[in-house]
């Protein structure tokens, strides 16, 4: 038995012996990495640069945002994995090369995150019984029709079609008949009417009248 004992704590610092020595193997391989100053831009599918875009390597727990402009800058690991994450967008993964020089500079496109939902009816019935018995239920008037004559009256017609205003068509119209008579006398002097000797006779003919009157 205490044999078997003595096997099995050995065994025990073996393990640990070989845990610790990998860590040790996994750091040291680690700080072997070369440090790579990572620069970039991240912009969307219209071009246009996407401020705010978070940028970070999730194993060692560092990263940067984007500014104003979409412009980052970080360092990094040879063989990092760097995310690029942003509300409404997929996201983008990016691995270091091995190759990458001291400065490198990437260009990052995000593409939107869509989401289609199903189609929501919403009725104010719970169930479809229910709606059949309130279609059911309803009192329609058949026969009432003064309203509609009432309003389709050629006096309220008349009425209508003096006090409304013109559309758009209408005004177009206008503008481009004012337009068309500016052009027309703009090489021509100007008429005034009381300049005009035979509207002052109009003039006096018309007080005269009125006179006899």
């Amino acid at each position: 038995m205490k044999s078997r004992g003595t096997k099995n704590l050995l065994l025990g610092i073996v393990v640990l012996l070989a845990l610790w020595l990998g860590n040790g193997v996994g750091a040291f391989a680690q700080s072997q990495k070369r440090v790579v100053q990572l620069s970039g831009v991240i912009f969307g599918e219209d071009s246009l640069a996407l401020p705010g875009v978070n940028v970070y390597v999730p194993k060692a727990g560092r990263g940067t945002t984007t500014n104003l402009v979409g412009f980052f800058s970080m360092p990094v690991l040879v063989g990092d994995s760097i995310v690029f994450s942003s509300v409404g967008y997929e996201r983008r993964h990016y691995i270091v090369p091995q190759n990458a020089n001291e400065y490198t500079t990437i260009i990052v496109p995000l593409v939107h995150d869509v989401t289609y939902l199903k189609e929501v009816q919403i009725t104010p019935f719970p169930t479809e019984e229910v709606f059949k018995e309130a279609v059911l239920a309803l009192n329609v008037p058949l026969e009432d029709e003064s309203i509609d004559k009432k309003n389709m009256s050629a006096e309220l017609l008349a009425l209508m079609l003096k006090t409304t205003p013109m559309d758009g068509p209408q005004n177009q119209r206008y503008y481009l008949n004012q337009w068309s008579s500016s052009q027309s006398d703009k090489f021509q002097p100007v008429s005034n009417p009381f300049l005009n000797p035979f509207n002052w006779v109009k003039f006096f003919n018309s007080l005269k009248k009125d006179k006899k009157k």
